[in-house]
């Protein structure tokens, strides 16, 4: 059986109970935004690269690959300025996962451990290989299953033009665009939390249900069963 996972946003512990109550066996597929906000983010990727998981390339991922270079180059004098969007975005509790900075009267320095270094440099490298999305061998009331992280069913049409391949990558990462129902795929994303559960409809699927959030509308991760279109969610671990 195939699942496809909302946004984990480093709650390492909530995955692992929803991977607990799928029977194996199972391929999972994550629709990006495995890391930021919660405190797990290092975990949660080392559990879809073991694991062989397809994922495709989330707006967190492109901060990641983006700003985790600079801090790489200016870790003994960090250049906090030029980073400072990821960091209050939820790159602060990423590098926190990887040991990497410690906060002194507010202020984000270098940790001096190096014991992940060379983990978060490769897990860099595995960022950048990830696709904008993913096309899979299945239909969903009759249209092609795609999964990405945002909303790419207004623009599937333009995903081979050269000319406009900036601006897929744009709708891929960040847009927040309604999916229109006269498009030829049914897309699988997150990206924009939901409350009250998944947002279901004949032409996509969003699975974002806020995990990070900590309120009573959201709190949630949820996976989509692919072959038996069964949806399960869970409450997020309050140790996440």
């Amino acid at each position: 059986m195939r699942y496809v996972f909302g946004d984990v946003h480093g709650c390492f512990k909530t995955l692992i109970d929803l991977k607990n109550k799928i029977k194996e066996p199972y391929e999972f597929i994550f629709v990006g935004d495995l890391i930021d906000r919660g405190k797990y983010s290092k975990d949660v990727i080392k559990f879809v690269r073991e694991n062989n998981c397809l994922c495709t390339l989330g707006n967190h991922e492109k901060m990641m690959i983006e700003h985790g270079e600079i801090f790489l180059k200016t870790l003994d004098n960090l250049a906090t300025n030029y980073i400072h969007m990821w960091l209050n975005s939820g790159g602060k509790e990423t590098l926190l996962s990887y040991n990497l900075i410690k906060i002194e009267n507010a202020r984000v320095l270098y940790s001096g451990d190096d014991t992940f270094l060379k983990q978060f440099e490769d897990d860099i490298k595995w960022l950048k290989t990830l696709p904008l999305y993913i096309q899979l061998d299945k239909k969903i009331n009759d249209r092609d299953v795609v999964v990405s992280h945002s909303c790419i069913s207004n623009v599937w049409n333009k995903k081979n033009d050269i000319d406009f391949a900036d601006e897929f990558e744009e709708y891929a990462l960040w847009h927040r665009d309604d999916a229109l129902c006269d498009n030829e795929i049914f897309n699988i994303f997150g990206h924009t939390p939901t409350p009250f559960g998944v947002d279901l409809k004949e032409h996509y699927l969003n699975l974002d249900t806020g995990c990070y959030i900590n309120d009573i509308d959201h709190g949630k991760l949820s996976t989509f069963c692919i072959d038996t279109q069964e949806v399960i969610s869970i409450n997020r671990n309050k140790e996440d």
